[in-house]
């Protein structure tokens, strides 16, 4: 039992230590073929878009806690992501650098598409859910990430969307439901206070 956990201490402090043998992961200097390099461009511009389209349907709506919300959400995740990518040394599949976990850029995405699903709905959330996986998927391809880079990144995001979010609520707060009841149906018309 002692030996066992001598063998894990040893190999936690071995990846701690940051020594050679602590990074196990091969690199990947191939270079990208020019539709490669497309979709890793398309995939910034989408992050970048993201955030934004989420603000513009913010303002439609006229949704100012909305907008606030955003903003807050936004830089929180890129926050916890940046001083993420500097305390975690983590090569790059390419080997570039040391910043590869967790990725900003699927961070910036994601924090759009979360606060569209927390606060919007799934109509909003699902189609900017799929942007964002395919901002995943552009990282990955081009090799600056690993899957597991872009999965954190987006759980990051998901997880200040649902502690900081809150569902949008109708200007008149009046909501309305169908209810099945023994001899028919029943029609609610509340008021939220």
């Amino acid at each position: 039992m002692r030996l066992s956990h001598g063998i894990a201490a040893a190999a936690l402090s071995l990846l701690l230590a940051g020594g050679e043998g602590a990074y196990a992961f091969t690199v990947n200097k191939t270079p990208l073929t020019s539709s490669e390099k497309n979709i890793e461009t398309l995939g910034k511009g989408i992050a970048i878009a993201l955030p934004v389209v989420a603000g513009g349907i913010a303002y439609y709506k006229d949704d100012k806690i909305g907008i606030a919300q955003l903003l807050v959400e936004s830089a929180m995740t890129v926050g916890t992501v940046y001083a993420l990518t500097s305390i975690v040394s983590e090569p790059r599949p390419d080997g570039s650098d040391f910043h590869s976990f967790p990725s900003e850029t699927t961070a910036l995405a994601a924090s759009g598409s979360s606060f569209l699903w927390r606060r919007y709905g799934w109509e909003y959330g699902l189609p900017a859910f799929a942007a964002t996986q395919f901002v995943s998927y552009s990282r990955v391809q081009a090799h600056q990430h690993r899957w597991y880079d872009t999965l954190a990144s987006s759980g990051i995001a998901a997880g200040y969307a649902y502690a900081l979010g809150t569902p949008f609520k109708k200007r008149y707060n009046i909501e309305t439901s169908l209810e099945p009841a023994p001899d028919g149906a029943m029609v609610r018309l509340s008021y939220v206070w």
